[in-house]
């Protein structure tokens, strides 16, 4: 039996299953992979340099499938100029109708989105972020709780809180949950508490067709929820990371409350991490990202058999609960 929520009657797509924009790992061929299984993946604009460069990305991912997917646009301050008005107007002319976006609300780029039949999905961090975004205009909203890799805010609020407060908050705009999932239960459990899909990012990078590093993948397998670590706090850009020797070093700085950003900056770099770990599979070459959903993660499979094995699970905890329930 599907499980049919606002979600999957909105983006057309099988399963109530996102894979959101990662950077470092969200290339095309990926994205395809997932959107073939039967759920939403996101291009991550932002690792590509221009509007033309990201067209043909959408091209590839094209030439790969026919099913739904989008584009992700993560909107933070750069020290290099980052073409986000190039990567909107290559969303646009490519016919592409499903944007995430992260980081700060896209006001600027709504109107030319909602123009183009564009919907938009904001990843938020709290109940009040979430309002805001979804006054400004936005469709949809994905809900990180504190578990998810990444950004988590720095409000400190676990996913089964958060989620509920949200959709009560927002009962009108559907909601992606985010941060600890990884499986068919999680997936119910969001559903249950009021969610129309959820979003995996770490179980996505145990995946075969995840262009990284196999030494990152089996590291994800053999890791405990235990195993991240949060850096960045005191300068309020909380991230969460696999636990390693450069984010235990980056953990001992910043307990110094006078630490600055310049101490660690060449330890936190992204390219760093990207280079070292994802490419070269040097586990302790950089940060990278992480969640706690690690724990639930045990194979690296396709993303076929990923996501068939999701909704199978999904479908015998419903089944559990009917007979509880009867």
């Amino acid at each position: 039996m599907a499980f049919k929520t606002r979600i999957t009657e909105m983006f057309g797509v099988e399963t109530p299953i996102l894979m959101g924009g990662m950077t470092g790992v969200g290339y095309g061929e990926l994205v395809a992979a997932v959107a073939e299984a039967g759920a939403l993946g996101f291009i991550t604009a932002h690792m590509f340099p221009s509007g033309t460069a990201l067209k043909e990305e959408i091209d590839k991912v094209r030439g790969l499938t026919s099913k739904p997917f989008g584009v992700n646009l993560t909107l933070l301050p750069s020290i290099n100029p980052i073409p986000y008005d190039e990567y909107r107007e290559a969303i646009i002319e490519s016919g592409l109708t499903i944007v995430e976006t992260a980081g700060r609300a896209p006001t600027d780029h709504l109107p030319a989105f909602k123009e183009a039949g564009v919907r938009v999905i904001h990843k938020c961090t709290s109940v009040r972020h979430s309002e805001s975004a979804v006054r400004k205009g936005v469709d949809v909203i994905s809900i990180d709780g504190f578990e998810c890799a990444g950004h988590p805010g720095e409000d400190d609020v676990g996913l089964v809180v958060l989620l509920p407060a949200t959709v009560d908050a927002l009962p009108d705009t559907p909601i992606v949950a985010s941060g600890g999932m990884a499986d068919g239960r999680g997936l119910v459990a969001a559903l249950a508490l009021g969610a129309d899909a959820v979003n995996m990012g770490t179980r996505f990078c145990a995946t075969q067709e995840a262009a990284i590093h196999s030494h990152v993948k089996r590291k994800i397998v053999e890791n405990t929820e235990l195993d991240t670590v949060l850096v960045g706090r005191p300068f309020r850009n909380t991230a969460r990371v696999a636990r390693n020797a450069v984010s235990e070093e980056v953990a001992t700085i910043q307990r110094n409350p006078n630490t600055t950003f310049d101490e660690v900056k060449h330890l936190m770099a992204g390219a760093r991490g990207r280079d070292l770990v994802y490419g070269q599979g040097d586990m302790d070459g950089g940060i990278w990202s992480a969640g706690q959903s690690q724990a639930l993660i045990h194979d690296v499979p396709t993303c076929k058999e990923l996501v068939a094995n999701i909704m199978a699970e999904a479908e015998a905890v419903r089944s559990r609960i009917d007979r509880i329930a009867g």
